[in-house]
């Protein structure tokens, strides 16, 4: 059977139509806001009206998120905070004790340090040094800006004149210099600094600072200078070094040299060295010339060692031991111990004696009138004829008591 055309259009066409109807009737049912709604909606089609909707897929169930180990502990962590804000926020450590108070002993040595400022930190140092010993007081005696120079801004030898006489000190240190590098002024006449006339001068003002402690029967210990930063007034530094040595030999004072002990491996001067514990620290300041706290104990310390010449602690008292001393003797005026760099001269009163012939009395020093006579020399026939038991006998000695040989050939 043919079906004609024009049946066929008309039942496409009530297809189409009966579409349209269904898939706009509800949404022209719905009100306005609705509408919006049902235009989010997926579209049905005509495949959908012959075979019936495909099943919608349950939408997604939100899992939770999952936290990697390392975000979740950094999560449960406080915030942190700068480095530098928790230094600043952190408890300081707690400060080491503070040494305990000695108490002084009413005769301890008394420990005078004169100089100028860089005395001044060597006495602080040598306080905190012998803190402990109540043997020993140190006395800071520095001016600073001072020096053998200018002796209208101070003169040494007048205020050392002045502590002898009041006899406020038993021992002495001195380290002076640092404002020498100047012009002297002598009879009107102008000295150029380190110049020969110059270093004749102030080698003379330092003798005389020394002589005046030497007849007051106080040793000297004399500091020399370290290097400085700037290299022109090092050079000088070292200059006037070399004329303190001399004046101090001269003098009768001991001189420890700390030039070395201050310097780097290039042996020119640095900020930073081993303390005393062998530990890198600071031991100049900034200006390049004087001790930080550190360099000031290590200096304190070579002092120290030096000082053992003098002072020994306890109950060693400064003076040197003499050996004289309890016999008629000891009230003679003896020349002090002079110190010669590493070597020590000790020049006592008294005639030499064999070390087998001591006399009973110190007295007998004083009236021996010299050498006893020779013994007469052996003739030639004693050491032809030595007997038995001598050294020279070499074994073929002669017997004293055998009777002589009888001379062969007689009358």
């Amino acid at each position: 059977m043919r079906i004609k055309a024009p049946i066929v259009r008309v039942a496409v066409a009530l297809l189409l139509a009966m579409f349209i109807v269904v898939d706009v009737a509800p949404a022209l049912a719905q009100p306005v806001p609705d509408m919006l709604v049902a235009q989010q909606q997926k579209r049905r089609t005509l495949f959908d009206l012959l075979f019936g909707e495909e099943p919608q897929a349950a939408p997604p169930v939100e899992q939770p998120r999952r936290v990697q180990p390392r975000q979740q502990e950094q999560r449960q962590q406080p915030r942190r905070e700068p480095q530098e804000q928790r230094r600043r926020e952190a408890p300081a450590a707690a400060a080491p004790p503070p040494k305990p108070t000695v108490e002084k002993a009413a005769d301890a040595t008394k420990l005078a340090v004169f100089g100028d400022s860089l005395a001044v930190e060597l006495a602080k140092a040598l306080d905190r040094f012998y803190a402990e010993d109540p043997n020993l007081v140190v006395l800071d005696e520095g001016v600073g800006d001072s020096g053998f120079v200018r002796q209208d801004h101070f003169d040494w030898a007048e205020a050392v004149d002045k502590e002898i006489a009041e006899d406020s000190f038993d021992l002495a240190v001195v380290i002076i210099g640092l404002n020498d590098r100047q012009e002297i002024k002598v009879d009107g006449e102008t000295l150029e600094p380190l110049s020969e006339q110059w270093t004749r001068v102030y080698q003379g003002r330092i003798t005389e600072f020394l002589q005046k402690l030497r007849a007051a029967r106080k040793p000297v210990l004399w500091v020399g200078l370290p290097p400085m930063s700037k290299n022109d007034y090092s050079t000088a530094i070292s200059q006037i070094n070399a004329i303190q040595r001399l004046a101090s030999f001269s003098g009768g004072a001991e001189f420890l040299d700390i030039y070395e002990r201050f310097v780097g491996e290039d042996g020119k001067y640095t900020t930073y060295g081993p303390d005393v514990n062998g530990q890198n620290a600071r031991m100049r300041r900034d200006d390049g010339i004087h001790f930080a706290t550190a360099g000031a104990d290590k200096l304190a310390f070579y002092v120290s060692q030096s000082l053992r010449t003098f002072y020994r602690g306890g109950g060693v008292s400064v003076a040197v031991a003499d050996p004289l001393a309890g016999t008629d003797a000891a009230a003679m005026l003896r020349p002090p111990f002079q110190g010669l760099g590493q070597i020590r001269l000790l020049e006592v009163a008294g005639a030499i004696i064999p070390l087998n012939r001591a006399p009973a009395r110190a007295g007998d020093l004083l009236t021996a009138t010299g050498a006893p006579s020779p013994a007469p020399a052996f003739t030639l026939d004693q050491l032809m004829n030595a007997p038995m038991g001598r050294v020279d006998a070499f074994g073929v000695g002669i017997d004293p008591e055998a009777a002589p040989a009888e001379t062969p050939g007689g009358g």
